[in-house]
């Protein structure tokens, strides 16, 4: 590895990275990838070694000017107080708020229940129906939100950390077979984004950990 070029520890598939991935790349940021496969061999999170790294076990987790960072959203927070350029949260004390209330959201509220752990717990007769009860209980509050903050991007027309959330999420929803045709903003919003260089490149199916037929 170079020396003091930031690294990522990240799994192809795991939108928490994909967040992080987007951030970096438009922000400019040069930095190396440490694949985490979260399924082989039980589980690569669960060695010694990135424990010592992330005592929570997950992906992903940042080494950065010497301080190493878990929790996606505290990533791209101190990327953007650090390197705030292009901004990620709008200078407007209000509509930050609302960037941080989606990402929070999505982050929060829908993710961790569908995540890889969860599902685990529920059981595989159930897992497809438990995720997408989660993300459309999830998507209903979106939209709604989305409708009256939405201008290109999900606040206004500046990307923000929201978007950053937003694209990952969809792409879960999609790999959970939810039908996606009543969320009428998500999805153009989705589209949009998705029609970005930052948003294609860090695209799970361009990971060096992607598996070969899952690659594009």
């Amino acid at each position: 590895m170079q020396a003091g070029k930031p690294v990522l520890y990240s799994y192809f598939r795991s939108s928490c990275s994909w967040r992080v991935r987007i951030a970096l790349t438009l922000k400019g940021i040069d930095y190396e990838t440490v694949p985490i496969n979260l399924v082989k061999d039980g589980g690569q999170q669960f060695s010694d070694e990135f424990q010592a790294l992330n005592p929570m076990k997950q992906v992903p987790a940042l080494k950065i000017d010497g301080v190493t960072i878990g929790q996606s959203l505290a990533i791209i927070e101190y990327l953007e107080e650090t390197r705030p350029t292009p901004r990620l949260l709008p200078q407007d004390p209000k509509k930050r708020a609302i960037v941080r209330m989606i990402s929070d959201l999505i982050a929060g509220g829908i993710q961790p229940l569908q995540n890889l752990s969860v599902l685990k717990q529920v059981g595989q007769e159930k897992q497809l129906t438990w995720a997408q009860n989660a993300i459309n209980s999830g998507f209903n509050a979106l939209e709604k939100i989305l409708q009256n903050t939405a201008g290109k991007y999900c606040v206004g027309d500046e990307i923000s950390m929201a978007d950053l959330c937003l694209v990952p999420q969809v792409a879960n929803a999609e790999r959970f077979k939810v039908d996606l045709t009543p969320y009428v903003t998500i999805n153009r919003i989705n589209k949009t984004l998705l029609a970005l260089e930052a948003f294609q490149v860090t695209h799970p199916c361009r990971q060096p950990d992607t598996p070969p037929e899952l690659r594009a």
